[in-house]
């Protein structure tokens, strides 16, 4: 199993040659040399959910695209991507790791909402930009509580918002069930949930939780259909999800059932699941679908489908975490752009907050990045789909959180 992936290509003698201040200025920069810029990242390559695993391939090979581009003020990018296998002691060592030996200039797209958890206050105090993280926690927006950590996707919070909205237009009476990973990811959405019922949570809502260690959740299900539920709203990584979708679809079981969309991967989801098990499952997307016809022509997964083709071929062109890579990637590689020749940490942290109305390729349309040293949620826009048994089938308006 990948332990640890690293790139670098380095320029050539007859490529850049950095002037004396850049020297100077390289000398006294942590994580940036004449040549490269170290970035460091933390990832499940194994695990339970070693599913997100091609995420940190596929930004590796964004990094490579972007160096074969020529890279950032004549460097480039040499990306340290560690297993913590999903598990928090495991991202604290690797996170101390990336900082005390590698000394990266900044952490990229750490992946996971408990293993972001056990680092932040640490990153922190260490004062590392700690950008863009791959987790829609609500609270990676809390600026003043962590000012060097940033979120990227949509809020977990504001997307279950979104749902129990959308459950109360079909269902205003229903009995909801909400299945959740027991820990900060499955808790932001419960959040969400309570915000919009309020004191009508206590009575409509029954909850299940399961551990990230557990072999199956199939006890979880067959609990929450005895309670005669209307609803069932899974909030799962892509492991349990699959499951999930499996066993509804073995029980007999017609129940209007609502999916987060970190788990709506196609190829690591739906498929797995069996395609024809999920018919109806509501989620709700901000990225565009590389399985969906519909984007055959865009411009921006051309680019993308280019991107896999040449740096990434044996990537999955159906998993959805390879578009969210490409985007994340988009959105940093930007960053390092904007800092010009000072790549210092301040810098980065600075250009990262503030980002004005950013195009993204990948992104749908009418989405944009934004943020502000008063603003760290960069995307705060979504759309409601539909799972049609190929494919998601987006509907109704491009929904705004609560404080965009």
């Amino acid at each position: 199993m990948l332990q640890r992936r690293t790139l670098l290509t380095m320029a050539t003698a007859a490529g850049f040659v950095p002037a004396a201040p850049a020297i100077v200025r390289a000398q006294e920069t942590v994580g940036v040399t004449a040549t490269e810029i170290l970035i460091g990242n933390t990832i499940p390559y194994s695990g339970p959910a070693s599913a997100y695993g091609t995420i940190g391939k596929a930004i590796a090979a964004a990094f490579q695209m972007a160096n074969d581009a020529g890279g950032f003020a004549g460097r480039k990018v040499k990306f340290i991507s560690y297993d913590d296998g999903y598990s928090p002691p495991k991202t604290v060592e690797q996170t101390r790791r990336l900082i005390e030996e590698d000394k990266v200039a900044a952490l990229f797209a750490p992946l996971g909402t408990p293993t972001n958890s056990a680092t932040v206050r640490y990153v922190n105090q260490k004062k590392v930009p700690d950008l863009f993280l791959a987790t829609g926690a609500d609270k990676w927006g809390d600026y003043k509580e962590h000012p060097w950590t940033i979120g990227w996707q949509p809020s977990y919070v504001t997307e279950a918002q979104v749902y129990t909205k959308y459950i109360l237009a079909q269902k205003p009476d229903a009995k909801i069930g909400c299945l959740y990973q027991n820990d900060d990811f499955g808790k932001d959405y419960l959040h969400g949930v309570r915000d919009v019922l309020k004191d009508r949570y206590d009575h409509q809502v029954i909850t299940a939780s399961y551990e990230v260690t557990d072999s199956t959740v199939d006890s979880q299900l067959v609990s929450l259909q005895s309670a005669g539920i209307d609803v069932l709203m899974t909030f799962a990584t892509p492991k349990f999800a699959a499951q999930t979708i499996r066993k509804v679809a073995g029980m007999n079981w017609k129940v209007l059932h609502v999916l987060t969309g970190v788990s709506v991967s196609v190829g690591a989801v739906m498929l797995p699941a069996g395609p024809e098990n999920g018919v109806g499952i509501i989620s709700s997307a901000y990225l565009k679908d590389p399985t969906d016809p519909g984007w055959d022509d865009d411009s921006g997964l051309k680019i993308w489908r280019g991107f896999m083709t040449k740096y990434y071929p044996e990537g999955d062109l159906k998993d959805g975490g390879n578009v969210s890579a490409f985007g994340l990637t988009h959105t940093m590689t930007a960053v390092l752009k904007n800092c010009g020749n000072d790549l210092s940490r301040d810098n980065i942290m600075k250009q990262a907050t503030n980002l004005r109305d950013m195009e993204n390729p990948v992104l749908l349309p009418g989405i944009k990045i934004n943020t502000s040293p008063t603003n760290y949620r960069p995307i705060r826009q979504l759309q409601l789909m539909r799972w049609s048994g190929k494919k998601w089938d987006r509907f109704g308006d491009i929904i705004a959180g609560a404080d965009a």
